[in-house]
């Protein structure tokens, strides 16, 4: 019988960690959410030993935070720890699971709409959200001839327990910018994973945005 394939999520607890977990644990993966409890993202020596004792097929880096204020209010330390989860830990996954893989794996990245398109107070959180961007493509053409596969996936707004703050209003206002007048759910985001990975084996450094804003 052959090994189950193993995902591994950080920002696995979060709406959408958790529904990537329910469609991989259905299809038969083992999976290990991990929350912010579960592996300190910012500590190298223990990401890296982490990934050499559960190496995975697919990292899905998916751990992220927003500290929105206009830049001129925004404080060093607020910019550095959105850097620092959104960007720089996605990264030092990424470069800790990568060699453990043995030539046939997958990292996903999620970005935002905010990389392209930010608005107003999103300063620190786009950059972040779109330097993953730029890594993906660094990192798909330097590992594609190895058999590894990066990707990145702009999910849209979601209705999870980041978003819960935004004001009705507002997510008014985005609503009226996605043509069809419709948000994705976590639920639509992990099917699209799982199609990604299962389905489309020779797809790489590609910048996937799924909802219908222009």
């Amino acid at each position: 019988m052959d090994a189950l394939k193993r995902i591994v999520i950080t920002g696995g607890t979060g709406g959408l960690g958790k529904a990537i977990h329910h469609r991989f644990l259905s299809a038969g993966w083992e999976v290990m959410a991990l929350g912010s409890k579960d592996l300190d993202l910012t500590n190298d020596a223990v990401v890296k030993d982490f990934f050499v004792q559960y190496p995975c097929d697919l990292l899905v880096c998916a751990a992220g935070m927003v500290r929105d204020q206009l830049l001129a209010s925004l404080q060093d330390k607020d910019w550095d720890e959105v850097f620092e989860l959104n960007y720089i830990s996605a990264k030092r996954c990424a470069l800790a699971a990568i060699p453990e893989m043995n030539g046939r794996g997958h990292v996903i990245f999620i970005s935002s709409f905010a990389a392209i398109h930010p608005a107003v107070g999103q300063s620190a959180y786009a950059t972040s959200k779109a330097a993953l961007m730029g890594l993906t493509k660094d990192l798909a053409e330097f590992h594609g001839s190895g058999g590894i596969r990066v990707n990145t996936i702009l999910p849209g707004f979601l209705e999870t327990k980041m978003t819960q703050e935004v004001t009705e209003k507002r997510r008014q206002i985005v609503r009226e910018m996605h043509m069809i007048g419709k948000f994705n759910t976590p639920e639509i985001i992990a099917e699209f994973i799982y199609f990604l990975d299962e389905k489309m084996p020779f797809t790489s450094g590609q910048i996937f945005q799924l909802d219908s804003r222009l």
